[in-house]
């Protein structure tokens, strides 16, 4: 179903990762299990590094500490792909999330997130 793209997945159990820290995260059988936990575990891990992208690249787009978490969670999880998933083409990346967002983001939201990811995967993935 619609329902059940990974990228769905992802975005729920980043957002529970960080509603609920320190509880461990559980990945049920499913037949994309192991990109989640890759995209999950690899966005916590490199957090910090994402965040420094975000910093270089859309200093000017956005404001970390005045974004809606859900908003932030969604453009950490695709920054992270295009960062390290690079046999996903950009635009693949790009589009999975902006589906997937229609069930967590008003419509504003999701056309600014399709800006900044745009402006950011040309920084990110300048050969594609």
């Amino acid at each position: 179903s619609k329902n059940s793209t990974p990228r769905i997945k992802v975005i729920q159990k980043l957002y529970n990762s960080l509603m609920n820290p320190g509880t461990s995260i559980d990945y049920p059988k499913n037949q994309y299990k192991k990109f989640i936990k890759d995209v999950v575990t690899g966005t916590l891990e490199r957090s910090e590094l994402i965040e420094k992208q975000i910093n270089l690249y859309l200093n000017n787009d956005i404001d970390l500490n005045k974004t809606d978490k859900l908003l932030k969670i969604i453009l950490f999880a695709a920054i992270f792909e295009l960062m390290f998933k690079h046999n996903t083409p950009k635009k693949v990346i790009i589009n999975e999330y902006l589906l997937a967002s229609e069930h967590f983001l008003e419509k504003i939201q999701i056309g600014y997130l399709n800006a900044i990811l745009d402006k950011i995967s040309k920084e990110l993935r300048k050969d594609e």
